[in-house]
């Protein structure tokens, strides 16, 4: 799978947006700060968060994610009856002035088949998300540190 180090695709981040480093856009949307936890060796998937906020007048749906993975899906998270089970989604509305929010225990996207090869802090991972009305949109997700109490990305979107 082709995923770089962080230093590989600084400039190329930076080239996308360099008011905020890790916010891409694709029309009126603002994809914010994309990223993946940090994986054990013997994973066989990881989940990739992130936020999509419509800055636009009119709807448009995220249609799938494509990375160098044997299989990426849009997945959110049930409960049902005390139990935990991701399931797949076809495709996620963005309404006008809506943000939408890819967290654990809820949305993600699910990078399928790591096949030994696990996601490691500092790593990066090229990806294109699909929207029905705008496009496609490279944006790259960064491998962070998995902490016990999840992680705020609320501030992510300020201005540094």
């Amino acid at each position: 799978m082709k995923r770089y180090t962080f230093a590989a695709l600084a400039a190329f981040t930076l080239a996308c947006n360099p008011a905020n480093a890790h916010d891409f856009t694709a029309g009126d949307l603002v994809i914010n700060h994309p990223m993946a936890f940090e994986t054990t060796k013997t994973a066989m998937t990881g989940g990739g968060y992130l936020s999509i906020t419509n800055n636009g007048t009119t709807p448009d749906r995220l249609l799938g994610v494509r990375a160098d993975f044997p299989k990426v899906e849009l997945h959110t998270t049930e409960e049902k009856d005390g139990v935990a089970k991701m399931m797949h989604v076809e495709a996620i509305d963005i309404l006008p002035g809506e943000t939408v929010t890819f967290a654990p225990g809820g949305l993600h996207v699910m990078f399928m088949g790591l096949n030994g090869d696990p996601f490691e802090v500092g790593e990066t991972i090229p990806a294109t998300l699909i929207f029905e009305e705008a496009g496609e949109a490279e944006i790259v997700f960064n491998v962070e540190k998995r902490t016990g109490h999840g992680m705020d990305h609320s501030d992510h979107g300020a201005a540094h």
